[in-house]
């Protein structure tokens, strides 16, 4: 596995639905009917954010792995979870 991603990922907006990220150039939304995980998640705890490879993101406070394909195309991805 290559070095982590130290810049370029950031959390933009939260709301009652759902959260919205930057990822180097690109603009992603996070539905909270998608990812129930975050619905209850403080703001602290969503905004710490990790990018360390270059389809992965964590978020260490919640104990969260998310690829960023399973965030563009969460269809694709059947959902379990115990949220």
């Amino acid at each position: 596995m290559h070095g982590a991603i130290t810049s370029g990922c950031e959390v933009t907006h939260v709301s009652t639905q759902g959260l919205s990220l930057r990822v180097g150039e690109e603009h992603l939304t996070l539905s909270f009917s998608d990812f129930p995980w975050f619905q209850r998640a403080t703001a602290i705890e969503l905004a710490d954010v990790q990018w360390p490879s270059s389809d992965h993101l964590y978020w260490p406070q919640l104990d969260i792995d998310l690829s960023l394909e399973s965030i563009r195309e969460p269809g694709r991805f059947p959902l379990v979870s115990r949220a």
